[in-house]
């Protein structure tokens, strides 16, 4: 074999030797960060991109229960990323608009997947935050029956909080607070 063909064979080896060894890292980095995302019981798949499938399965509950009394709900914020999350703190502090969050990235808990708000949708399709109406027409305001059936499925609802009420949140928390989501801990969940 001539010297031409055994260097180029030894260069292929060290660059699949090096190649193999790029991916087997990229590898562990992403068994490390799974493994992260389910010490806090949460699937990575779908925190990445949604809801926890826990709080899916809990959101689709309530817009069908809600539905079967005549109220139509729509879901307005679901997950939401740590870039998504500081553009809205931002608002009414940096950047135009009313302050509408307390919450810094990270510190929301639809940061994790495990929020979700809402508004009534009225019959001509308009979405709307009153919380008032009864589009339903049984005499009781719609808002807070879809907060009672809300809360019956285990959501902690905002409107609840006396520092800073958000009507239109919902979260399943699952007994994690924010500070146990960002140091990673798990705890016993009684979510699915």
């Amino acid at each position: 074999m001539s010297a031409k063909k055994r260097l180029f064979r030894a260069a292929f080896a060290v660059m699949a030797a090096v190649l193999s060894a790029i991916m087997l890292i990229q590898l562990v980095m992403t068994k490390s960060d799974e493994k992260n995302l389910e010490k806090l019981g949460l699937d990575s798949a779908r925190l990445l991109s949604g809801l926890d499938p826990g709080v899916a399965r809990k959101m689709d509950e309530l817009l069908a229960k809600t539905a079967a009394i005549g109220i139509r709900i729509v879901i307005t914020d679901d997950f939401r990323s740590m870039e998504e999350q500081d553009k809205l703190y931002s608002q009414g502090r940096t950047s135009e608009g009313k302050i509408v969050t307390h919450a810094k990235a990270g510190e929301s808990y639809h940061n994790y997947g495990l929020a979700i708000d809402f508004a009534l949708k009225t019959k001509s399709g308009k979405i709307i935050w009153d919380m008032n109406a009864d589009l339903n027409g049984d005499g009781r305001k719609d808002w807070m029956q879809v907060v009672t059936i809300a809360k019956e499925l285990g959501f902690e609802w905002g409107g609840d909080w006396t520092n800073f009420p958000d009507y239109p949140h919902l979260q399943l928390s699952y007994g994690l607070s924010i500070a146990e989501l960002q140091r990673g801990t798990k705890t016993a969940r009684s979510g699915p």
